[in-house]
């Protein structure tokens, strides 16, 4: 009786427990420009989640649009858009995205989900476009 109490005990404890559910809160695509890797006072940024939401502050706050870009609400808010940094690393991302990003011109697609840790984004290259400056 006490082994199959412990063995009751053990298996209850041990059970896989049900996995927490990650859901899309929202997915868009981007081409990041030459004027998305520039902040508003002029300065390179040099890092893909700053350049990232200078595209969505353009998008959103500006009115700046590349050809490309598609409509979000979830970056519209901006304490959503400063929140970006931490979301993406929280997230994923292909190889070599980030310096693609920070380099280069390519057209992204964002995910945005939540998980059991908050929200965070997923970025995929779709097409390259070139260095800065061409």
């Amino acid at each position: 009786m006490r082994k199959m109490l412990l063995l009751i005990v053990c298996a209850t404890i041990m059970a896989p427990l049900p996995s927490q559910a990650q859901q899309l809160v929202e997915s868009y695509q981007a081409y990041l420009s030459q004027q998305d890797h520039f902040n508003s006072n002029g300065q390179r940024l040099t890092s893909a989640a700053a350049i990232i939401r200078q595209d969505r502050a353009n998008f959103h706050r500006y009115g700046i649009r590349d050809p490309g870009d598609e409509d979000d609400n979830f970056f519209g808010d901006m304490g959503n858009r400063n929140a970006l940094e931490s979301m993406l690393e929280r997230g994923r991302s292909t190889s070599g995205v980030i310096s693609q990003i920070v380099y280069g011109t390519p057209l992204i697609r964002v995910e945005v989900w939540r998980g059991p840790y908050g929200p965070y984004v997923t970025v995929t290259i779709l097409a390259t476009r070139g260095p800065i400056g061409e």
